[in-house]
C-alpha cells in the first residue's frame, strides 16, 4: 500500500480554503495536517524558524527573502489573501485634508514591510506623489506596545523609521495626536472622531484604482519548504491544483443564493458587481493571470528600499506551476 506525504500546513480560516480543512478537496500524494493561525501568528512562525511545511506567507516577507536569496520557502501561485488597501491609511483629519498633506509628516505603521503597507505606499506615490522618503514612518504594536519588524531590514538612508517608545501603542499616539496617520492591515482602536479613513469613499478609489491599472492587490501567497520541493518536485503542482478547487468549492457556495452561505446582507449584489468589474475570475491564481500585479508589487517593494534588488516574477514561483494541463 502506498503512504501519502504526511505534511502541516498552515493557512488562514477563509471561505476559499474551507474545503481543504474540512477535508472536502484532497491534495494528491498528501496526507495533510491543516492548521489554522491569525496571519501575525502564521508569519511569526514561518518567517522566524519555518515550522511548517505548507505555509501562507507575507508577500513582502517572502519578497524580501527571494531577493537575498535566502528563502526557506519556494512560492505556489496561489494567492489566499488579496485586498485594496485604500482603506488601510488612515489620518488626522484635523490636520491631513488631501493625500498630499501627508509629506513631511509622522505615519504609524505596526511593521513597515507588512504587504499591506507595500501597496499602500504604491496608491500614495503613483496617484499622490507622496514617496516613502517623504514621511517618517513610526514602528511599533498597534494596541500591544513592543511588536518588532518580523524580519531583519536593510534600508536606505533615504527611509526614515523610528520605534515608538517601548511603552506606546500606535493607536494610543495616534489618538493623542502624536502621529498625523497610521496605515496597517488591522484599524487603529482608537475612537477619536478625528481619526478616519483618508479616502472618503475607499470603495470607490479602489474601483478607480483598479479601471486604471487591472491591479487587484496580492496580499498572501502560499509557500513549500524548498527542501521538500527538492525531494518531491511533484508538490507544487499538486497543492496548485488542490487549491484551486478548494477555491471553487468556495465560489459554487458564495454564488448558491437560495440561501446565503456568508453573514452578511447584499451577498448577490456584491458577487454580481465584483464580476461585472474584474470578470468571473476575479481571484485568480497562477502566474500568467498575475504577473502584471506581481511585477507592480515588486517594483515599489525595490522603491520603498524593501528588496536590495527588484525581484524577477520568474524568481518567485517554482516552475512545475507556470503552467497546468487543460483538457
Amino acid at each position: 500500500m502506498a503512504h501519502k506525504l504526511a505534511l502541516s500546513i498552515a493557512v488562514g480560516p477563509y471561505d476559499r480554503t474551507r474545503a481543504l480543512i474540512d477535508g472536502d478537496v484532497a491534495i494528491d500524494g498528501v496526507d495533510p495536517i491543516v492548521m489554522t493561525f491569525t496571519p501575525e501568528e502564521m508569519f511569526f512562525r514561518a518567517f522566524r524558524h519555518a515550522e511548517f511545511d505548507v505555509c501562507e506567507l507575507s508577500m513582502s516577507s517572502q519578497t524580501v527573502k527571494v531577493a537575498r536569496r535566502e528563502n526557506a520557502y519556494v512560492g505556489v501561485p496561489v494567492f489566499p489573501s488579496r485586498a485594496f488597501r485604500h482603506t488601510s491609511i488612515y489620518v488626522r483629519r484635523d490636520r491631513i485634508a488631501r493625500p498630499e498633506d501627508l509629506k513631511g509628516k509622522r505615519i504609524g505603521v505596526p511593521e513597515y514591510q507588512l504587504t499591506a503597507n507595500v501597496w499602500a505606499r504604491a496608491i500614495l506615490a503613483d496617484d499622490h506623489g507622496v514617496m516613502p522618503s517623504d514621511v517618517t514612518w513610526v514602528q511599533g504594536g498597534i494596541d500591544e506596545p513592543g511588536r518588532p519588524e518580523k524580519i531583519r531590514l536593510e534600508l536606505p538612508a533615504s527611509i526614515r523609521v523610528e520605534a515608538a517608545p517601548a511603552h506606546d501603542t500606535i493607536s494610543a499616539m495616534l489618538d493623542r495626536g502624536d502621529l498625523d496617520g497610521y496605515i496597517g492591515p488591522r484599524p487603529p482602536s482608537c475612537r477619536n472622531p478625528d481619526v478616519g479613513w483618508l479616502y472618503a469613499d475607499p470603495t470607490a478609489a479602489a474601483k478607480d484604482y483598479y479601471r486604471r491599472t487591472r491591479v487587484f492587490p496580492i496580499m498572501h501567497v502560499l509557500g513549500v519548504r524548498r527542501a521538500l520541493v527538492d525531494e518531491h518536485p511533484w508538490l507544487p503542482a499538486a497543492l496548485l491544483k488542490a487549491f484551486e478547487a478548494s477555491k471553487a468549492f468556495a465560489l459554487a457556495k458564495l454564488g448558491d443564493t437560495s440561501a446565503t452561505k456568508v453573514t452578511l446582507p447584499f451577498v448577490e449584489e456584491q458577487l454580481k458587481a465584483a464580476r461585472e468589474l474584474m470578470g468571473d475570475d476575479f481571484w485568480s491564481y497562477g502566474v500568467a493571470r498575475n504577473r502584471h500585479v506581481v511585477e507592480a508589487f515588486a517594483r515599489h517593494h525595490h522603491a520603498q528600499g524593501l528588496s536590495t534588488r527588484q525581484v524577477g516574477v520568474d524568481e518567485m514561483f517554482h516552475p512545475t506551476t507556470f503552467e497546468v494541463s487543460q483538457l
